[in-house]
This record gives C-alpha cells, sequence and structure tokens, in this order.
C-alpha cells in the first residue's frame, strides 16, 4: 500500500472506531474518463465498524468526509464509501 493510502488509513482509525478497513485504489479503471487527472485518486472505502453502522447512513458517511475533507480537496478525485 502507498504511502497516501496508509496515511487515509490510519487518519480514519485514529478518529473513528472501526473493526476492519480496506482501501482499494480504483484509479486506473477511470483513465479513459473525461476529466482524469493521475494526480488524484479514485478510492473505494470498505469500512467493517459497529459505531458507524449505528449511525444513520448518511450521517456516518459525512463523518468519513468531513475526516478527508482536505485530501478530498488536494488528493481525492472520487471516494465511495461501503459501510458493513
Amino acid at each position: 500500500m502507498n504511502d497516501f493510502l496508509s496515511h487515509i488509513e490510519n487518519k480514519i482509525k485514529k478518529n473513528i472506531k472501526v473493526e476492519k478497513i480496506l482501501i482499494i485504489d480504483d484509479s486506473n479503471r477511470h483513465k479513459k474518463h473525461k476529466f482524469f487527472d493521475s494526480e488524484k485518486y479514485h478510492l473505494r472505502l470498505e469500512i467493517k465498524s459497529t459505531y458507524l453502522s449505528s449511525l444513520n447512513k448518511i450521517i456516518a458517511q459525512r463523518q468519513i468526509m468531513s475526516l478527508l475533507a482536505k485530501e478530498l480537496k488536494t488528493k481525492i478525485h472520487a471516494l465511495e464509501i461501503k459501510i458493513k
């Protein structure tokens, strides 16, 4: 896993109680898209978290999005979140 993905994983684990997290870099699947930027990531997060599962789905996703706000402005183009 590259440094940026490790940074994302550590940031989530440090701020939200998670049992398991999987970060998948789907950037290569989007190379032919009109606005593809090789400097930005297309990420898929699969998070197993009793805490997040107890929240309303929108609130849980907003919590993750606000936690990653800086990265979403600079390094992440697309983020898919699946909470289990």
